[in-house]
């Protein structure tokens, strides 16, 4: 069996949210436990993660420092935080290993995703990232050739485009390394977005792919049996936050598909991780799983999470 396991940006920090490095490698070594069962009981797994803290804390640095030095672009954030990230779950993983007596090379991929150059969030950007900023302080991210906005009483905030990925350009590599045996890392953030220009050439974007659907895309790429999607509850539940909240089970993509359509699902939250679960079965998964990392390794049999099965 082949599994494709998407960490969500909790899987890297604290439970208080904190992205200190000591924070990020205690946090990667629990992830890596649950992945290192998986490869004991002889389950193929292919990881990839969230980066939205990490990239948050370089839109820090380079906020402080645009007065200094110009700012990384953001595809260069994406292309740092999936190397720093890869190889810090890289040594969990190899550790977690040691300690099951398991033998296997890992393998991290900076990887791109192609985007389609004229999606109109490219012309119109309206994906939030990073801090509120006073006035002045944006405007000089603005002479940089950034996008802010203006977002009252809470100050200004930087917007960015969100397209879908179409293709990841590097899935032939992560393939490659899966077939020899690699436990790989990729396709960190949903990819670097990339352009492909009139000429054919390549090029990075300034904009934030969102990593479930990248997860789905890269799980149908490299052909994974299971999907399962990392983050820090146990299932998607309908009614979230009332009294009548209930938490969701086994349950085929055309019943997933309405409750999302009902409202359910926070945009920002749940809603990419229904999205992703659905596409990837509707592709042709056997199954997509939606939990916590303490039941990774029965979300692969399919008894805990919510699963989404098709109809």
């Amino acid at each position: 069996m082949r599994v494709l396991l998407a960490l969500g940006g909790n899987a890297m920090t604290n439970a208080d949210g904190r992205a200190r490095p000591e924070d990020q490698i205690a946090a990667a070594g629990v992830a890596m436990a649950a992945v290192a069962e998986l490869l004991e009981a002889d389950v193929e797994v292919v990881i990839t993660h969230g980066n939205g803290p990490q990239v948050g804390n370089l839109l820090v640095k380079n906020e402080l420092a645009a007065g200094v030095v110009p700012p990384v672009p953001l595809d260069w954030c994406g292309a740092q935080t999936q190397a720093t990230l890869g190889f810090v779950l890289m040594n969990a993983l190899e550790a977690a290993l040691t300690e099951h007596g398991v033998e296997r090379r890992t393998a991290t991929l900076v990887t791109r995703a192609l985007v389609d150059a004229d999606d109109a969030g490219f012309t119109h950007p309206t994906k939030p990232i990073g801090r509120f900023l006073p006035a002045d302080e944006a405007a000089v991210l603005v002479e940089h050739g950034e996008t802010w906005e203006d977002r009252g009483e809470k100050g200004w905030r930087r917007v960015v485009a969100s397209p879908e990925p179409v293709e990841i350009l590097d899935a032939p590599a992560v393939q490659a390394l899966v077939e020899a045996g690699f436990v790989v890392v990729a396709n960190g953030g949903g990819g670097i977005p990339t352009v492909r220009a009139a000429d054919g050439t390549l090029h990075g974007v300034e904009a934030v792919i969102d990593k479930d659907l990248g997860a789905a895309l890269l799980a149908g790429t490299v052909a994974a049996d299971v999907l399962v999607i990392g983050t820090d509850v146990p299932h998607a539940v309908l009614r979230y936050g009332t009294p009548d909240a209930e938490p969701l089970g086994t349950v085929t993509v055309s019943q997933l598909r309405a409750y999302a359509a009902e409202g359910h699902f926070a945009s920002g939250s749940m809603g990419p991780k229904v999205d992703a679960a659905c596409r990837f079965v509707e592709a042709g998964g056997s199954r997509a799983v939606i939990t916590d990392l303490g039941h990774i390794t029965h979300a692969i049999t399919g008894d805990a999470g919510t699963v989404v099965v098709p109809d």
